[in-house]
């Protein structure tokens, strides 16, 4: 067993202070944010993810998971001990007006672990980061240090996906290690043995540029299958066969080629916003990324295209029922959820619209306070002009859409995920659009 602190209990702290202590160390999750860690003490969780809070409950009671917001108790621990041979900075990294990364946190973050470190740590930069970031931190750790002690900073970026993060934690398909000292980089490798995954030392820029390439590349894929269905609905071919016969080709592979509203969420907006910006510092011009961008944000707009399109033309004062808030299924995360910016778009232009998520309404309250909330779907759709169907989640599959239909002023449905079967959907009497779907329906 070994001793752990991690810095930051939002989305990839939690779930990595809480995985690791799974795995039979001992962590202290730290944060600033005393709410956070009253909460996190009573069992309430800052996160929506499908079985972290049995996981935390179980550690907790067996004594490897504690939380503070006292980082002499994290990184020195309460007696010699205790103290933490590894500190997991895990805080956030939004995008800047600029689109660069903010690393205010992580700054914030090692001048603390700095100024309180009274032994040799091991520290390891868990938050996506620009690349330099590694030594960047082991300067500013050695800057404010109050007397010299060793430590070796690690890069050891994140591949979690909200919704299945337990999962992506204990069953990696890689896990990346980057370091100046190698002997550092094996040591933290030391903590993943349990899971038996593949995995890679580097450098440290190396290490914190396989991160943003990855996410790059998937968010590629998603707007070039959008891209696809574009040009699907033009010539009437159906996107979604489309995208099933390019995945059978091995070179390419079926995921993420789920053509839809697009991508959003905490990693994938700022990520590849960060690694357009970094590009752009150096001298380069990320055509390629640039191009995903746009492509993704086009994608908001044509989903309020298509409410015009079939409601002849005009928002004003048209009922519509967003069903789906949160960015993606099993999450209530809304950063940059395509959702709020269609509610704002239809609101722009003088539609009233009430909405409904399985999860994700309570932080729909603090984000958009005066935004109509229902109780179920049906409720949603009820006196709607037409209803846009904004997240997958497995409720929305399981519809009594007749029920929907009656209850409606309009029926219009606009899937933005490709839900349905067009012509089902149709067949019931209702106008619909999917994405890339080929042939109008009604």
């Amino acid at each position: 067993m070994k001793n752990i602190a991690v810095i930051g209990v939002g989305y990839v702290g939690l779930v990595t202070g809480t995985c690791l202590a799974d795995l039979g160390h001992r962590v202290v999750c730290l944060d600033v944010n005393e709410e956070r860690i009253t909460n996190l003490n009573k069992g309430i969780l800052p996160i929506y993810e499908p079985g972290l809070e049995e996981v935390v409950r179980r550690n907790v009671n067996a004594g490897r998971l504690l939380f503070t917001t006292h980082y002499p108790d994290a990184v020195n621990g309460t007696s010699p001990d205790l103290a933490a041979e590894y500190v997991f900075i895990a805080v956030g990294t939004p995008s800047a007006v600029d689109g660069k990364a903010d690393l205010d946190y992580v700054r914030r973050a090692a001048e603390s672990i700095a100024e309180v470190m009274d032994h040799p740590i091991i520290v390891v930069n868990k938050s996506t980061v620009p690349v330099g970031t590694g030594d960047w931190t082991a300067d500013i750790i050695k800057s404010k240090q109050t007397r010299p002690i060793k430590f070796n900073v690690v890069s050891n970026p994140e591949f979690l996906r909200e919704g299945n993060a337990i999962y992506d934690f204990m069953y990696p398909d890689r896990i990346v290690l980057g370091s100046l000292e190698r002997e550092a980089a094996e040591k933290v490798a030391q903590l993943y043995l349990p899971v038996r995954a593949t995995i890679m030392i580097t450098d440290l820029r190396t290490a914190e540029m396989i991160k943003y390439a990855s996410n790059a590349f998937l968010a590629t894929k998603i707007s070039f299958i959008n891209e696809i269905a574009n040009i699907c609905e033009a010539l009437g071919a159906d996107v979604k066969e489309v995208a099933t016969g390019m995945g059978y080709d091995k070179r390419i592979g079926r995921a993420f080629l789920d053509a839809g509203i697009g991508y959003g969420g905490s990693c994938f907006p700022k990520d590849v916003l960060a690694l357009a910006h970094m590009a752009k510092e150096r001298g380069r011009h990320p055509q390629l990324i640039q191009a995903v961008m746009d492509i993704n944000a086009d994608r908001r707009r044509q989903t309020v295209d298509k409410l015009r399109e079939l409601l002849g033309g005009a928002l004003q004062d048209k009922k519509i029922g967003i069903l789906g808030l949160a960015f993606k299924p099993n999450t209530d995360d809304m950063r940059d959820a395509p959702a709020l910016e269609v509610i704002e778009l239809i609101e722009a232009e003088g539609g009233r619209v009430q909405a409904y998520d399985p999860v994700a309404m309570q932080v729909a309250r603090q984000i958009k306070p005066n935004l109509e909330l229902t109780v179920n779907p049906y409720e949603c759709g009820a006196g709607c002009d037409a209803v846009v169907l904004m997240t997958e989640w497995n409720e929305f599959k399981q519809l009594d859409l007749r029920r929907l239909k009656n209850l409606m002023k309009s029926p219009v449905i606009i899937d933005a995920r490709n839900v349905y079967e067009p012509e089902q959907v149709a067949d019931m009497g209702f106008s619909y659009r999917g994405i890339g779907r080929g042939y109008n329906y009604r």
